[in-house]
């Protein structure tokens, strides 16, 4: 196996992508309680229920949600391939350690 360098350097290079895929799935997620709030305040009706599925049908409520479906998807991406790289560096950790007992059993 390749010396785990270039997973080092794989997760120092993705963990500010995968913090600003994470940090804008979040921002997300909070715009899409204020669009909720701004959608009902709109809305001609004066009973809540009506209000809510008002601005849940909203276009700009359902532009919203595409948007939030691919913030999670890119942090996803990104938190998975951390989570591979991870897993390279103790795959070689493992490799060493064989091969060390190896020669050690042979001397």
């Amino acid at each position: 196996m390749e010396h785990p360098s270039k997973a080092i350097q794989y997760i120092i290079d993705t963990a500010p992508l995968y913090a600003q895929a994470k940090a804008h799935r979040v921002y997300l997620e909070e715009a899409r309680k204020s669009k909720k709030a701004q959608l009902m305040k709109s809305c001609q009706e004066t009973v809540l229920g009506k209000q809510e599925i008002y601005a849940y049908s909203h276009p700009d409520y359902e532009t919203l949600l595409k948007g939030l479906e691919t913030a999670v998807e890119q942090e996803e991406k990104y938190r998975w391939m951390l989570i591979a790289a991870q897993a390279r560096i103790e795959i070689f950790k493992v490799e060493q350690y064989t091969a060390r007992a190896e020669l050690r059993a042979g001397a």
